[in-house]
């Protein structure tokens, strides 16, 4: 009963900074930017320099929808890797707009870098698949009241328990190089997502990012900062905080960077200047100058651990 306080206080911390966005994207949907916006930038890379040109030719990547059996019920995904040889596995955790063609834009980018990335549907529990087109659709949904008791069952012994069973489904693929570390990470509610899978599964995820993660610093349990502790010691992590949130928690960026230093962790506290949510495509935030930042540190971080 405990852990499940702690973890309800969790839910109210993270509410408190997504109630923020959700202002900002119901303001955004209703001037109708969002198939605009994003419909420019569909397939095309945020890592490349200068003009934003597509990353990968066809054919040469493969990239199928997933289905695989966990402890919780059969989970599903968006599964892409070079056509060509085996390469370290990534996990993503989406954003709490869940799996969609941001998502998908993002990791065909990051697999076309050599990496055969998993997109997990984090609602897999309750429904299949992707449920939200974009941002403006999660908006015209009543997202946030409609994943609410969703979200309600992503803990970090779900997440954890989810996090052990894809890292073994990814190490039987083809297209995976079972021989090499595996990668994480996560964007707003998937950034604690990503802390609570490395430290799940030290032994094969060496390699975690959380960008703009809401709630990284919290009570309980469940708290991502207070799970340092069981990271991997020869991995590394990215904290990737948006100057927003840093405004209104600014002491967060010292509670992870103190703590990290206090167990030997080899973690990095960056402040980016852009809002939660610069790094996704659909979000009203996206910024492509530090988007194009947030990916290449990400490439970065990846080809040096894994």
């Amino acid at each position: 009963m405990a852990g499940r306080s702690a973890y309800q206080g969790a839910q109210r911390a993270i509410g408190e900074i997504e109630m923020c966005d959700e202002a900002n994207l119901q303001s955004w949907a209703q001037a109708q930017l969002s198939r605009r916006q994003f419909g420019a930038l569909a397939g095309v890379s945020v890592l490349a320099a200068g003009a934003a040109v597509p990353l990968y030719a066809a054919g040469a990547l493969s990239e199928r929808v997933v289905n695989f059996a966990t402890p919780d019920g059969e989970a599903d995904g968006f599964f892409v890797h070079p056509t060509e040889g085996k390469h370290p596995a990534v996990i993503l955790w989406p954003d709490i707009a869940g799996l969609r063609e941001a998502k998908r834009v993002i990791a065909r980018e990051l697999a076309a870098q050599g990496f055969a990335v998993l997109v997990m549907n984090p609602y897999y529990r309750d429904v299949a698949g992707e449920q939200f087109t974009d941002f403006a659709d999660f908006i015209a949904q009543g997202g946030f009241q409609k994943v609410t008791p969703w979200r309600s069952k992503l803990d970090s012994f779900a997440i954890g328990s989810d996090a052990r069973t894809i890292t073994m489904w990814l190490e039987e693929q083809d297209g995976v190089d079972y021989t090499r570390f595996v990668g994480v990470h996560g964007y707003c509610m998937g950034g604690p997502f990503a802390i609570w899978s490395a430290a799940t599964v030290p032994s094969r995820i060496k390699a975690a990012a959380s960008f703009h993660g809401a709630g990284l610093v919290r009570e309980g349990s469940d708290s991502p900062v207070g799970q340092f502790k069981w990271l991997a010691k020869d991995g590394a992590t990215l904290i990737a905080v948006a100057r927003n949130d840093d405004a209104k928690a600014p002491d967060d960026r010292g509670i992870l960077a103190a703590r990290a230093e206090e167990l030997g962790l080899a973690v990095e506290v960056k402040l980016y200047p852009a809002d939660h949510g610069w790094m996704v495509p659909d979000s009203p935030a996206f910024s492509v100058e530090q988007a194009r930042e947030g990916e290449a540190d990400l490439l970065a971080l990846y080809k040096a651990r894994l």
